[in-house]
């Protein structure tokens, strides 16, 4: 009895192989997720809110008023999912070109979000309504921690694209090898020209963050079928 009863548990019980594939497949499952809810709660938000122009304002502005909640929430749960999902990556691309600094730039980017989260801009060119027009004459502390950390996020997932890309090169997949470029230069340029004081700066960043996002969770989607 005790026999029967033992070989039955072990022959319900899943096999470490399974579970392990199934933890994988669930923590790429964030990083799947982690670009629409960023769009979903910040783009509404950029189209509705009183004084936003994103044309002028980037969307870590929208962390401000009294609706500053929402954005704030995006940053620190996307972030959150970001780096939750450089696991899932790690133990796809293990033993892959890039298997190392991908993952390892992916948990940067989700960092750097959630530290964007926690620090916040200062109110800035007539966003929320009734802020003076222009920038502030002086920065507080925790404005100058959030532009550090949305650089580090910038940086990370522009490489990140790039490593990806090169990976998948290398495997001989030109489809997410264009992919992951194509997501990496959008973010460079849309920076780049932001950094700059291009016109709509804040738009193009915008743009490129988004694309880049997706590229990763595109690339995460694709390793979760597979795996």
């Amino acid at each position: 009895m005790t026999t029967t009863t033992s070989t039955s548990a072990s022959t319900s019980a899943p096999a470490p192989r399974t579970r392990t594939r199934t933890a994988t497949r669930s923590l790429l499952a964030c990083a799947v997720a982690a670009t629409p809810l960023w769009a979903a709660v910040a783009l509404p938000q950029a189209a509705l809110r009183e004084g936003f122009d994103i044309t002028r304002h980037p969307l870590s502005a929208l962390s401000n008023g009294s609706l500053g909640w929402l954005q704030i929430t995006n940053f620190l749960i996307v972030g959150a999912l970001l780096a939750a999902g450089a696991t899932g990556l790690r133990r796809a691309l293990h033993g892959a070109p890039g298997g190392t600094w991908a993952p390892r730039l992916v948990r940067v980017a989700g960092l750097g979000m959630l530290a964007a989260g926690v620090f916040v801009m200062d109110p800035a060119d007539g966003f929320p309504a009734g802020t003076p027009y222009g920038q502030p004459a002086t920065l507080t502390w925790h404005s100058y921690a959030h532009f550090a950390a949305g650089s580090v996020t910038f940086l990370s997932l522009i490489a990140a694209c790039y490593v990806l890309g090169r990976h998948f090169g290398r495997t001989g997949d030109r489809r997410y090898a264009l992919l992951s470029r194509v997501g990496g230069t959008a973010l460079l340029l849309g920076n780049g020209w932001a950094m700059g004081g291009g016109t709509a700066g804040t738009l193009t960043l915008a743009v490129g963050v988004i694309t880049a996002m997706l590229s990763v969770s595109l690339i995460a989607n694709r390793f979760r079928s597979t795996c």
